[in-house]
């Protein structure tokens, strides 16, 4: 039976979204809420096909993705039991956002797969604050944790602050900590965060399918004279990745509000 339900747009095309990706969504939350224990057995293939409606195929190719990222274990003669938990995923603290950030560079590996000097596109010059089709030093980067691809980076720095590391830099040092040492003390950062699917170039470095949903960062990062040494825009995979902010209750103009905790300084 055809898998294909329907299309969605992502990045300006169409992409295809599987049957049986959506069903591996739903079974991955409910193993995460805990709706089965570890101990006890989950529904056989049959089960889920006829709860689901769909073909026992398409179960099984969504079961081969959970068992693939270990959220589910299938024993022969035995059944399909879930182990939640299994991978945690890497923590961003939004206070004290460049040291994580330079941190997080120190403990995950990376892979550059593309590296060139370019015309800024007018999206990247804004974000710049540069002349449109200005150079601009374009690198794509996919970082992984104990194996695991996790993120996609686009990153743009001016071209003569990109002149001062090569390729090889970038796949052994963290670029803040290149930036750094190009004469940028890194003061600050500003972005956003919302959501983005992934089209046929991210789905295949992350080992995901197409139209699988991601988080979507953008980020300016400034120097200590605030001009903008690093535009990028970063997608992860949200089971692998995720931010976490504080919130305290504050009053103002005699309402109360939620705000985000400034970090304490030492």
């Amino acid at each position: 039976m055809a898998t294909m339900v329907r299309r969605i747009q992502a990045d300006g095309g169409d992409v295809p979204l599987p049957l049986y990706h959506r069903i591996y969504v739903v079974l991955r939350q409910q193993i995460e809420e805990g709706r089965w224990k570890p101990d006890e057995t989950m529904p056989s293939e049959h089960e889920l096909a006829s709860h689901f409606s769909v073909s026992r195929i398409t179960i099984r190719r969504a079961l081969e993705r959970l068992e693939k990222e270990k959220l589910i274990s299938r024993r022969r003669g035995s059944g399909t039991f879930a182990q939640p938990g299994e991978v945690a995923p890497l923590q961003q603290n939004l206070s004290g956002l460049i040291e994580n950030l330079l941190i997080m560079g120190l403990k995950t590996t990376v892979r550059v797969l593309d590296f060139a000097y370019i015309g800024a596109p007018p999206e990247v010059a804004a974000a710049l604050e540069i002349a449109p089709q200005a150079p601009v030093q374009k690198s794509v980067r996919v970082r992984s944790h104990r194996d695991m691809p996790f993120s996609y980076l686009t990153t743009w720095v001016p071209e003569d602050i990109g002149r001062h590391f090569k390729r090889t830099d970038l796949a052994r040092r963290p670029l803040l900590a290149l930036l750094e040492e190009s004469g940028h003390t890194i003061s600050r950062a500003e972005q956003v965060i919302s959501a983005r699917l992934a089209d046929t170039a991210v789905a295949q470095a992350l080992n995901m399918d197409v139209g699988a949903a991601l988080l979507y960062v953008r980020r300016q990062v400034r120097d200590a004279n605030d001009r903008v040494v690093e535009y990028i825009q970063a997608l992860y995979r949200p089971e692998l990745y995720e931010y976490s902010m504080g919130m305290k209750r504050v009053s103002r103009s005699g309402k109360s509000l939620w705000s985000a905790e400034a970090e304490s300084a030492d």
